[in-house]
């Protein structure tokens, strides 16, 4: 039980049809008490002596490398580079794969970033550069300007997941 969820985990072995092999399978039912509602959700390995809960970790961090290679793609240039040569495309990807990992850390440091929001991350930095452009074009030095963060708060009016004031 967790706020007001219950959760099931059964596992068992059965045969497919179109699968030669015994399957190990572990199936999580999820109940929302408050309103009745159910999810299931399979999860299949073909290593029979794996446990359902290191299936359920195993599929948990398959998703996460997925979410980290749309990320690379999506915000770090890995689907858009034209690199033909090995060494290129070697550090073309890994740097995309660093600069995820980075902006992860960034995130989880920074407060009031939700850690899941890339764009938020990349709009408080935006601002803040620009915000630093702008103070400096008037001649005065942006490091003296402020004291604090407040300053950005207003230049990070683009942020979708913004704090809550």
């Amino acid at each position: 039980m967790e706020k007001n969820i219950r959760t099931h985990v059964y596992h068992v072995q059965v045969w497919h049809k179109n699968f030669p092999e015994l399957l190990n399978v572990a199936i999580i039912v999820k109940v929302n008490l408050n309103t009745g509602r159910t999810a299931k959700v399979l999860l299949f390995s073909d290593d029979l002596t794996l446990a359902s809960e290191k299936l359920i970790d195993y599929y948990a961090l398959r998703f996460q490398i997925e979410f980290n290679f749309r990320d690379a793609k999506q915000y770090w240039g890995l689907e858009d580079f034209m690199n033909i040569k090995a060494t290129q495309v070697n550090n073309a990807a890994n740097f995309a794969l660093f600069m995820v990992t980075f902006s992860q850390l960034l995130s989880a440091k920074l407060e009031g970033v939700n850690r899941s929001s890339m764009l938020d991350l990349k709009t408080i930095f935006r601002a803040r550069k620009y915000t630093r452009r702008i103070i400096n074009s008037l001649g005065k030095n942006a490091d003296e300007f402020y004291i604090d963060d407040r300053i950005f708060q207003a230049a990070e009016i683009g942020r979708i997941h913004a704090k809550a004031a």
